[in-house]
């Protein structure tokens, strides 16, 4: 598995573990309301965050990174400076979204990190495609 593979599903797995423990507070807080702890809902956009990008965006793609065609002849995966500069910028993203939305930084700042979330998406798909061929 290449090394940066490894980075994304390592991270992916991060995500899954911040993902749970925020999903495991906010579920303990509703069935246990005598917390006083009111400012935890505040938290379920990062909740939603880690799972949906962190955890299944960066996955999937930490996959696709491995799986996907390889060139036959050296190297197999020429030129991957546009994934790993996908798995910095998805990562980048993520947070911004959570500070623009759990830490209450502004809008303009989770719509700049969906922004660069998008860009992350662009940029891998920008690394994979001359890898796909069609069957001749």
């Amino acid at each position: 598995m290449p090394r940066l593979s490894q980075w994304m599903i390592r991270a992916a797995l991060l995500y899954l573990l911040l993902g749970f423990t925020f999903g495991a507070l906010l579920l303990t807080h509703k069935g246990l309301p005598f917390f006083r702890i009111f400012w935890l809902w505040g938290w379920l956009p990062a909740h939603i965050e880690f799972l949906l990008f962190g955890w299944i965006v960066q996955v999937t793609m930490g996959v696709a990174f491995w799986i996907l065609p390889r060139y036959w002849e050296k190297p197999h995966r020429p030129k991957t400076t546009y994934a790993q500069l996908a798995f910095m910028l998805l990562n980048l993203g993520i947070w911004l979204v959570v500070a623009g939305t759990a830490l209450r930084m502004g809008r303009m700042v989770a719509v700049v990190g969906r922004g660069v979330e998008i860009a992350a998406v662009i940029s891998f798909i920008w690394h994979f495609w001359p890898r796909i061929r069609g069957a001749i």
